[in-house]
């Protein structure tokens, strides 16, 4: 019946279907309603555009009720409309190039407040963050951290700007860490080359994924590293390389990605890795706090 075809969904969503949500309408087709293959026709060929359509504007396109969405995404195992329009969304953000980008993100601003719009899906996106993340994972993810001989962090493109954030703030916590510069494939592994058992890889790439950082695991990964991903989805390439995977979510404006959520994880992450550090911070910071004194590194305020 249609409550157990709905159940056993639910529960393949639950064991974290990798699957793409156009993969999942396109097997669930043949049990679907007139109603329902006429909602699925219009995604699959049109899946830029809903995904940012409300369940009653996509009922009006496809002429059936604004129920009759609802039940469709229910049958597709996901918690409510709001979460099969956010797995398109996830879709199209590792498949539109930056022109189709601007072109989805002009046709969704054209009538909106941009600076409304665009804060108040920041803020959203770390309630999601929050709600969503893994505790148990965050802290295997700082142990490790901790524990590690040497740490690498690796995010390029604009993951580059959260990886130095972090690089930032580890150097003043930890004595052997290495930021992964941009640079070309080959110069990316030789920075990494000594990697090995008892080392700690962040890598951190957000849509589209980053080959290059991908690369970058598999070979950390060979090399008895654990690897910690920090990423905006389980279907993520970075999630399924990853030992400890961390989900932060990010969302499309435009061309531009929003690391709002994923720059506030990296936060926790920080904060909570110096409240475990192995040095004495008090000491490290006395003796910066000195250098910085005596080198005048920042204006002092009269």
């Amino acid at each position: 019946c249609w409550r157990n075809k709905q159940t056993r969904n639910k529960e393949e969503a639950a064991r974290g279907n990798e699957k793409d949500i156009l993969t999942i309408i396109e097997e669930a087709r043949p049990g679907f309603s007139k109603g329902q293959r006429s909602i699925a026709r219009y995604i699959l060929e049109n899946y830029d555009k809903a995904a940012f359509m409300t369940a009653s504007k996509l009922g009006q396109v496809v002429d059936v009720s604004e129920s009759t969405v609802v039940r469709f995404a229910a049958e597709l195992g996901y918690n409510g409309y709001p979460e099969m329009r956010r797995a398109l969304q996830n879709l199209i953000r590792n498949r539109l190039t930056s022109v189709q980008r601007i072109q989805v993100a002009k046709d969704l601003l054209d009538s909106k407040d941009i600076l409304t719009h665009v804060l108040s899906s920041d803020i959203e996106q770390i309630k999601l963050t929050l709600e969503e993340i893994n505790r148990a994972d965050f802290e295997t993810a700082v142990s490790k951290i901790v524990d590690a001989r040497h740490i690498y962090i690796l995010g390029i493109r604009s993951a580059s700007a959260i990886v130095t954030f972090m690089g930032f703030y580890f150097n003043l916590i930890f004595s052997d860490v290495h930021v992964v510069t941009e640079s070309t494939s080959s110069e990316i592994f030789e920075q990494i080359m000594r990697i090995g058992d008892g080392d700690v890889l962040i890598a951190m790439s957000f849509p589209r994924y980053s080959r290059r950082t991908i690369k970058a695991m598999r070979y950390a990964r060979d090399m008895g590293a654990h690897v910690i991903g920090i990423t905006d989805a389980p279907t993520s390439p970075i999630a399924k390389l990853a030992h400890t995977p961390l989900f932060a979510r990010s969302d499309m404006v435009s061309f531009v990605d929003t690391l709002v959520a994923p720059l506030s994880l990296v936060n926790a992450i920080i904060v909570a890795a110096s409240a475990r550090a192995k040095d004495d911070l008090v000491s490290n910071f006395d003796k910066l706090e000195r250098m910085w004194d005596e080198y005048e590194v920042y204006e002092k305020s009269e």
